[in-house]
């Protein structure tokens, strides 16, 4: 997928690919020593040069389905996709996921915190659970509103990629 994207003022063409779970990256036609992996909805772990990143990226409903709102390392960044369509067909457009949903690790880890217990109710991109990998704390948020049907780990677990972790309904 190829991107025009203006983060900052700055205008700059990203490309994106996957590669198997994990995505590549191209700057204004120079290949990036980056790999990521979605982590949750919107949420990135970007491994850059040996350096690890948490990026969330969202769409600012207030300010059109176009601008977005990206934070990486605690800092804010104002930006807007050139061609909105392309980012809604790809995305969604932020679409809620439906029916049952087996919320799955990421990456290999170990459980680090629990945020939520059987048959809490819980909203679209709400905390489930903290994983720990390569370490980085990421939070592994729900693909839907509902209840937690089922916790599938204890806190201090070791979990593998594509372990389930929780069951909402």
């Amino acid at each position: 997928m190829k991107l025009e994207i203006e983060l900052d003022g700055n205008l700059c063409t990203l490309e994106m690919g996957r590669v198997g779970e994990r995505l590549q990256f191209s700057l204004d036609g120079k290949r990036l020593e980056a790999d990521a992996l979605e982590v949750a909805p919107g949420v990135y772990s970007v491994l850059i040069a040996g350096q690890s990143f948490e990026v969330l990226v969202e769409a600012r409903a207030d300010l059109g389905g176009e601008a977005l709102r990206v934070v990486v390392s605690g800092r804010e960044y104002a930006g807007e996709v050139r061609d909105p369509r392309r980012w809604r067909r790809h995305h969604g457009a932020a679409a809620e996921a439906q029916g049952r949903q087996q919320v799955t690790a990421p990456m290999p880890g170990k459980i680090v915190r629990l945020l939520v217990q059987a048959g809490d109710a819980v909203e679209v991109k709400q905390g489930l659970l903290v994983v720990e990998a390569m370490k980085m704390q990421n939070e592994i948020r729900s693909p839907k509103t509902g209840t937690v049907e089922r916790l599938m780990v204890t806190e201090g677990q070791t979990v593998n990629a594509g372990e389930v972790l929780v069951i909402i309904g």
